[in-house]
């Protein structure tokens, strides 16, 4: 497997050249950001969707591409059926550029591959011309990849090759105790994680309350998996977001000025003030995700 896994880099490196990033004409690179949850329900593709609205309103080129391999459901939240997702891609029945839809939100999203199961289980070709069309994406400013909950090897693949990765969580019991969970497992997995380690804690009553979440899980996770956890920010409980999911349109599009979008946007503001590590950029984004294998 790892033959395989160097064939991959080696493609990569023909492709755009050893050691080269493939860069936006302004000369920054494309932001990798994953975003997942240890469980269900927490809210994570509302997060993934709303960020990629308020990058937007920042001027940005953002996609949003769903990596919920099995049960995707980010064009469901924008009321979209899109024709074509990542599985026509992954079978080469169409290019990245040809299942992209453009919305009326301002961002672009990849519908993710309904029914599809592990990048792990791609022939080599397919690996190549998957990498091949994601190479396509890296003129844009923002790529967010929503993942699916928990701690498939493919949400550790997409964590794996972000620069960025947000863990969302809710103040209850189980959702901080799976959250808690896979920051563990991202521990163990990586020697030298190469990644901003992200919290959000969704659907709070308050600051004080979010806070207390933060805290227990950031002390947690650097005194007994000497790891950094970064506390990003939280997003009210807000009425506006469950009328948003019944009308399968973004909250932050409905009321930019609620709770919750103005939680959104001080999270993005954070985020995009925050220091992009020297990852290597999309090329290597591309080799960490298909180098684990």
């Amino acid at each position: 497997m790892e033959d395989q896994a160097e064939k991959l880099r080696e493609i990569v490196r023909q492709k755009n050249g050893a050691g080269d990033t493939p860069q936006r004409s302004s000369g920054r690179k494309t932001r990798i950001i994953t975003v997942t949850s240890g469980k269900g329900g927490v809210g994570k593709t509302n997060l993934s969707v709303n960020m990629a609205l308020a990058y937007a309103r920042l001027g940005k080129k953002v996609v949003v591409m769903d990596a919920d391999l099995g049960l995707a459901n980010v064009n469901v939240m924008l009321g979209m059926i899109p024709k074509w997702n990542l599985n026509h891609v992954i079978r080469k029945q169409k290019t990245m550029k040809e299942i992209l839809v453009d919305t009326a939100y301002g961002i672009s999203i990849v519908a993710g591959a309904t029914g599809f199961s592990k990048l792990a289980n791609l022939t080599e070709d397919e690996r190549q011309n998957f990498i091949e069309e994601l190479n396509t994406l890296s003129n844009v400013d923002i790529i967010i990849i929503d993942t699916s909950a928990g701690v498939s090897s493919n949400v550790l693949d997409f964590i794996a090759a972000a620069d960025d990765a947000v863990i969302i969580t809710t103040p209850e019991p189980t959702a901080i105790t799976d959250a808690y969970g896979i920051i563990k497992i991202i521990a163990t997995e990586y020697d030298n994680l190469n990644m901003g380690l992200k919290l959000v804690v969704n659907r709070v009553k308050s600051a004080t309350e979010a806070k207390k979440v933060a805290d227990r899980m950031t002390n947690i996770a650097g005194q007994f998996l000497n790891l950094k956890v970064d506390y990003l920010g939280f997003i009210y409980n807000d009425d506006v977001v469950s009328q948003a999911v019944l009308r399968q349109r973004p909250f932050m599009a409905i009321d930019p000025k609620c709770k919750a979008s103005l939680c959104v946007q001080h999270i993005v503001q954070r985020m995009d003030k925050s220091e992009l590590r020297e990852t290597g950029g999309f090329t290597s984004m591309m080799k960490r995700l298909f180098g684990r294998t």
